[in-house]
């Protein structure tokens, strides 16, 4: 059976399932967003109880917390992402004079800063506070930048290589790596006790809406 390559052109269904996507994560971030904003007690609640869990865990098992704090503040950090994703566009730049897709890269990483620093000065929301905190962090709670940031770059950046038509090998192992970072940062930012879930699961699908919307942008605009 012949299979496409990875960077045969976009079938016609393409774009539009990209929008669809866009608009089904923009219709549930928003209304995650008015929850947390009107303080929805079920959803309250179940923060707190998952928090309070996490945080007993964290304090119990200091080991485990010193390397939820590395790989959250060094290895998956938004300052980390950031960089990696200026490498590509410089890469790409550098190697193919591919100007329109470094902008569309960096462009799309700094629309995503932007948006989740506007939300979190318009929500205000406080993070946890713990009367013996193992890790802090600064600004408000909602969303979570790590879970954003990361979602942003490394989607793009699994796009890219799509599009590209990397290896099968090399797409699984990048697939993996990129699922297990950004379910890994969100997780470190609970465990540790710096964030509530909402705001994690907040920037997770803020971040995929961003993602899809990219493409859809790329797929519609790109020369």
């Amino acid at each position: 059976m012949h299979h496409a390559p990875h960077d045969s052109p976009p079938r016609p269904a393409a774009l539009p399932t990209f929008r669809h996507a866009a608009a089904a994560l923009g219709l549930c971030s928003v209304l995650l967003l008015v929850l947390v904003a009107v303080e929805w007690r079920p959803l309250i609640s179940a923060d707190d109880d998952v928090s309070r869990t996490t945080h007993r865990w964290a304090v119990a098992d200091p080991d485990v917390t010193q390397a939820c704090r590395i790989l959250t503040d060094w290895v998956w950090d938004p300052v980390t992402m950031r960089l990696l994703g200026a490498a590509v566009a410089v890469w790409l730049v550098w190697r193919h004079a591919d100007w329109w897709t470094a902008g569309w890269l960096v462009a799309t990483a700094a629309l995503g800063t932007l948006l989740q620093q506007g939300l979190k000065a318009a929500v205000g929301r406080a993070r946890p506070v713990w009367p013996d905190p193992v890790d802090s962090a600064h600004y408000a709670a909602y969303p979570s930048g790590h879970a954003l940031t990361a979602t942003v770059v490394l989607g793009l950046l699994l796009w890219l290589l799509h599009r590209h038509g990397v290896g099968r090998v090399v797409w699984r192992a990048a697939l993996a790596l990129a699922a297990l970072s950004v379910a890994g940062v969100g997780l470190t930012r609970i465990w540790l006790g710096v964030h509530w879930p909402s705001d994690v699961l907040g920037g997770w699908m803020l971040g995929a809406m961003l993602v899809t919307l990219a493409i859809a942008v790329q797929l519609r605009w790109r020369p």
